[in-house]
């Protein structure tokens, strides 16, 4: 099958898109009611979509991530969140819980890491950015298997001037 004609899940059983669209949904809801404010929501599904590859999702997720208050300088030092000083303790927990699921082929969620994140992270939030992980790897997977397109964006005034 070439790339050209390559299915793309979401328009050839929408229906299941749907569903997969209502849970995201649902998901945010239980995260907002959990205690995980949107901004963080969206840079953990920014990270776990870099983690993952996905292009798509990862241009997504930036957008809202800048929408709910993330800065550049979040966005730049989320790759590389271990070594940085710019996330709390909070958001370096959620990243390592949703680094363990992204991963959750190799090893499980292993006792280390359910430990220490849920010494930091209440049960609740734990819960939610649980279920976070496991929406946000679903689309990924969704939208690399489809290869949705990334094209580049048009230049804004300013945008590229030396």
């Amino acid at each position: 099958m070439s790339e050209e004609t390559r299915v793309h899940l979401s328009r050839s059983e929408p229906t299941a898109y749907k569903a997969l669209a209502a849970f995201s949904a649902a998901v945010g809801k239980v995260a907002a009611d959990n205690g995980v404010e949107r901004r963080l929501s969206e840079l953990l599904q920014l990270h776990i979509s870099q983690l993952n590859g996905c292009a798509y999702c990862v241009r997504v997720h930036v957008d809202a991530a800048v929408k709910a208050g993330a800065t550049v300088d979040e966005i730049a030092q989320l790759a590389t969140w271990r070594e940085s000083g710019v996330f709390t303790e909070r958001e370096r927990a959620a990243f390592e819980l949703g680094e363990a699921f992204t991963f959750i082929h190799e090893d499980g969620i292993p006792d280390e890491v359910y430990d220490h994140v849920g010494g930091i992270l209440s049960e609740k939030e734990y819960t939610a950015i649980s279920w976070i992980s496991v929406s946000i790897n679903a689309f990924n997977r969704v939208a690399i298997a489809g290869r949705y397109p990334v094209p580049p964006r048009a230049a804004t005034a300013g945008e590229g001037a030396a």
